[in-house]
């Protein structure tokens, strides 16, 4: 006996394999450093506190009222609407060199364009609904993924930088000339966000606010570490390049330490993904081969109440996993 899932049977499918998967990728990936929120509370309130400190204003803000010089009038008002800098600060620290206002036009191009073709694919408004919400933030979690690569891809070459820095101070260099070191010797985000440090250093600007401008547009615990270094021996004294030493050895350690959990944490990542998706793929390989088996499932009451408690299960267990894999270093 033979049967077809309808529109809305097949959207609700679709949907929780959506949602699995999402929970997957946003659950069980392993960054490089896992930094929870409350790490990055403090790292916030610490960057507070620097700012505090200083009676200049941050290099972000004079390179922000820069940045809006440069732009024609029309563009220099839609990129001073409310909402604007925090997304430019989104762009810029993910690397890319779009305007800020073009991501926001494009993605409510892409979440426009997307309800009206699944409207008229489909005829079924939820499914549009749905599918222009993704498209609105697709360019959004894109910038939040460049972000966090650029941001690995820093802390990766922090230690070598850190070096560089530390052999240049060795030698009789000052610490603005070392930064320059480390934008000349080496390549990626590194060079450019130390470049920029050496560049407001060079035109006047306090060491303090210099180290907050760098904080600001790298926000990382790891670099929270270097920057406080610096600015405790600029106040009390000391040997910075042996400070500089342990701080690269401790960072060599952690990378060490969370490489290693990631390897060991593999086989449980894998076992979510089983758990997870297994379940989908058995109900696609009945259907197709004896879709008979399923037509009580779906169609009947008891069966919607059996697939939306094996949902909810399914959800515990991999937040249950997640919690068992994620360890803060």
């Amino acid at each position: 006996m033979n049967f077809e899932l309808e529109s809305t049977e097949l959207i609700v499918i679709l949907v929780m394999v959506f949602t699995s998967v999402f929970l997957l990728l946003a659950s069980l990936s392993i960054p490089v450093f896992g930094e929870q929120r409350r790490v990055r509370r403090r790292l916030q309130q610490r960057i507070g506190e620097i700012a505090a400190e200083s009676d200049q204003p941050a290099i972000s803000t004079l390179l922000r009222a820069r940045y809006l010089k440069k732009l024609n009038p029309l563009e220099r008002g839609l990129e001073s609407l409310p909402g604007m800098e925090p997304l430019a600060r989104l762009i810029e620290q993910s690397g890319s060199k779009v305007l800020a206002y073009r991501v926001l036009l494009f993605s409510f191009f892409l979440g426009i364009t997307g309800f009206v073709l699944v409207l008229v694919v489909l005829r079924y408004w939820p499914a549009a609904l749905a599918a222009g919400v993704v498209l609105i933030v697709t360019p959004y979690l894109r910038l939040i993924y460049l972000r966090s690569k650029r941001l690995h891809e820093f802390e990766a070459q922090l230690p070598e930088a850190i070096d560089i820095i530390k052999r240049a101070l060795l030698t009789g260099h000052p610490f603005s000339e070392s930064l320059n070191l480390v934008a000349e010797g080496l390549e990626g985000p590194a060079s450019i966000e130390f470049g920029i440090t050496y560049s407001d250093l060079s035109y006047g600007s306090d060491l303090r606010r210099a180290m907050l401008g760098l904080l600001e547009r790298v926000p990382s615990v790891t670099l929270m570490a270097f920057v406080t270094a610096v600015l405790v021996q600029k106040e009390t004294g000391g040997n910075l390049a042996e400070i500089l030493e342990n701080i690269g050895t401790v960072i060599r350690g952690r990378f060490r330490f969370q490489r290693r959990v990631k390897t060991l944490s593999a086989e449980g990542r894998m076992s979510a993904w089983i758990l997870m998706l297994v379940p989908f793929g058995l109900f696609g390989l009945i259907y197709f081969t004896t879709p008979g088996y399923m037509q009580i499932l779906v169609k009947s009451a008891d069966g919607h109440q059996l697939i939306a408690i094996s949902f909810v299960l399914m959800l515990v267990g991999a937040f249950w996993i997640r919690r068992l894999l994620r360890i803060e270093v």
